[in-house]
C-alpha cells in the first residue's frame, strides 16, 4: 500500500474516532464511512483499549527487503548478463532461478512470491518468452515464407 492510500485511511480511522467519542452505533458509522460494520468494531475495540492514537497507521507493511541497495543494483547485473551465464542451457528466467541465483551470490533466502516482488520493485516484470531457438536462422524463415508457405497455406 503507498503513502496516500495510507493517509486516506487513517483519515477514515480518525473520522470513526470522533464518532467513536459520540457514541455512534457501529452500524451508523459504517454507513457513513462506507467501510464494513466488522472494520468499525474492531477499530472500535482498538480505540477503547488505546485511544485515537491506537487507530494511527504504523507505517507500511510488509518485511523489510533481504538485500541492500548495493546488492540489488548487482542482483540487476547478474540478471541482465542472462541464465546461460550461469549454468542453465535455455536463455529463461525463471522465479527458481532466480532465487537460487541470489541464494548463491547473497547467502539469503526468499520464496517465489518473494523473488516475485522483489523483481518488480526493481523494474523487472514478467515477460512471455518468445520460445526462439538461439540457433535461428532468418534467411532460411524468409526463404520458406517465400517459397514453401503459399503451398502450405492453400
Amino acid at each position: 500500500m503507498n503513502a496516500a492510500a495510507r493517509v486516506r485511511r487513517e483519515k477514515v480511522w480518525m473520522q470513526a474516532a470522533a464518532m467513536f467519542e459520540e457514541s455512534k452505533p457501529s452500524m451508523k458509522i459504517a454507513a457513513e464511512l462506507r467501510v464494513s460494520p466488522k472494520s468499525v468494531r474492531k477499530w472500535r475495540r482498538r480505540w477503547t483499549d488505546g485511544g485515537t492514537a491506537a487507530l494511527a497507521s504504523s507505517g507500511p507493511g510488509g518485511s523489510d527487503c533481504k538485500l541492500s541497495d548495493e546488492q540489488l543494483g548487482e542482483l540487476a547485473g547478474l540478471l541482465d548478463r542472462g541464465p546461460v551465464e550461469h549454468g542453465w542451457v535455455d536463455a529463461r528466467w525463471t522465479l527458481v532461478r532466480v532465487v537460487e541465483v541470489i541464494e548463491r551470490r547473497f547467502g539469503v533466502s526468499y520464496t517465489l512470491r518473494g523473488v516475485s516482488y522483489l523483481l518488480h520493485r526493481i523494474g523487472y516484470s514478467q515477460q512471455v518468452p518468445t520460445r526462439r531457438a538461439t540457433e535461428r536462422a532468418p534467411e532460411a524463415i524468409a526463404t520458406w515464407h517465400r517459397r514453401r508457405w503459399p503451398s502450405v497455406r492453400g
